[in-house]
């Protein structure tokens, strides 16, 4: 397990992380979630300890980082894709962590098999594109088969197919009891993925718990297709509820579902579907985190 307790970091004036507490728990896939700025970068740095905390702890299953003889048959990490030496191949790369952790060298094939980067294990690793070089990144972190793990934005680069696989890499060591701990942005992927999420904002936490969870009580909205979709529309409007009009119905935001029924039965208004919409973990990430973005473009309304 990870744990992350009352946290702070500061470089200088600034606070990038901020009494932030929570447990990273095994046997489950935990997205880290939070806008740019938010401290998650800093925070795994901390857990790896390449960032010393001004205030607060972090431990893995009770210790610190700098506690493990042998950190890679601890934790394994995928934090910079690109942070390897660029004339190195992707095999000696792998020998060179495995030598400082005493992993044997049949362990660096196994990986290079798991990952799918055998086939170019003897290429130089400045010429791997970003898909390959994520691919070496997470061969580096399962290499000492640890029991927890931290993936830095995974699939950036990665194909469909490479997306696929590693969604079913995270379940299968989430199976086999270890903690396996994301960051990520894309929305769509950790609602597929993730089996709890973490949610930060200018280093502080905002929300924890599973998508379910999260997504349950979030204000979506209702679909209603009705035999006088019009005369609906403008009693919802008067009433203060936005209501976007297509070809097939309306999707109303800030009435129930109850609400629209009884209104369309004072109306007449026959209704033939009328169907909640639960809100996706995009828009509830994007609720959550309204007053936590640091860098927001204007939107555009053309």
């Amino acid at each position: 397990m990870l744990r992350v307790d009352h946290l702070t970091k500061r470089f200088g004036d600034n606070v990038a992380v901020d009494d932030l507490s929570f447990d990273v728990e095994s046997g489950r896939v935990t997205g880290f979630l939070g806008p740019n700025g938010a401290g998650k970068t800093t925070t795994m740095r901390v857990v790896l300890g390449l960032d010393r905390p001004t205030r607060g702890s972090v431990s893995i299953n009770g210790r610190s980082y700098h506690d493990f003889p042998a950190p890679l048959r601890e934790v394994g990490a995928l934090l910079d894709a690109k942070g390897v030496h660029p004339g190195r191949s992707a095999r000696n790369h792998l020998l060179a962590l495995a030598a400082s952790n005493r992993i044997s060298t049949s362990r660096v094939d196994e990986v290079l098999e798991q990952t799918g980067i055998a086939s170019v294990a003897h290429k130089r690793v400045g010429g791997f594109s970003l898909g390959m070089s994520q691919r070496l990144g997470i061969a580096a972190a399962l290499l000492g088969d640890p029991g927890v793990l931290l993936f830095d934005e995974p699939v950036n680069g990665l194909d469909p197919e490479g997306i696929r696989w590693i969604r079913d890499l995270f379940a299968t060591l989430a199976r086999e009891g270890r903690t396996v701990f994301v960051s990520s942005h894309l929305m769509s992927e950790m609602a597929l993925s993730a089996d709890q999420i973490v949610v930060i904002g200018r280093g502080h936490l905002i929300s924890q718990g599973s998508v379910d969870e999260l997504t349950r009580h979030a204000s979506g909205s209702v679909f209603v297709s009705s035999r006088d979709d019009a005369r609906l529309t403008t009693s919802l409007r008067e009433r203060g509820a936005s209501v976007m009009v297509s070809e097939r119905g309306l999707e109303v935001s800030g009435a129930s579902g109850s609400e629209i029924g009884d209104l369309a039965l004072s109306l007449g208004v026959a209704v033939s579907e009328l169907t909640p919409q639960r809100a996706s973990l995009e828009e509830v990430f994007m609720e959550l985190t309204a007053d936590a973005v640091q860098y927001g473009a204007t939107r555009s309304d053309s």
